[in-house]
């Protein structure tokens, strides 16, 4: 019997890289990076009912170690961002945001 690769794990890698590059921008890349664990959970557990039937799932652990690291600085960035408004309130947020983008010459 020939031995064949785990499912999805382009897909994982990539989404899973794809969360870690876009959970500064408001925690957007915990969706991504969600969806790359849950499909390397369902490839880990295909691999341990028959492993002998795929090849190597180094590359699915990756993707999941990855897919975690995203997740946790996902859930970083929206704490962050709840934590600021918490403490300086949201009309002082945008000032700030206001003045930078000034700053560097981007037009609202």
């Amino acid at each position: 019997m020939e031995r064949q690769k785990l499912p999805n794990e382009t897909a994982i890698i990539v989404l899973s890289i794809f969360g870690i590059v876009c959970c500064w921008c408001l925690g957007l890349g915990l969706i991504p990076s969600v969806i790359a664990l849950v499909l390397a959970l369902k490839a880990e557990k295909l691999y341990r009912e028959n492993p002998e039937m795929y090849v190597n799932s180094s590359t699915i652990k990756t993707g999941k170690i990855l897919a975690i690291i995203g997740i946790v600085l996902g859930l970083y960035s929206i704490g962050s961002v709840i934590y600021q408004i918490s403490t300086v309130g949201w009309e002082v947020m945008m000032e700030q945001s206001r003045e930078m983008m000034e700053q560097y010459g981007i037009d609202e």
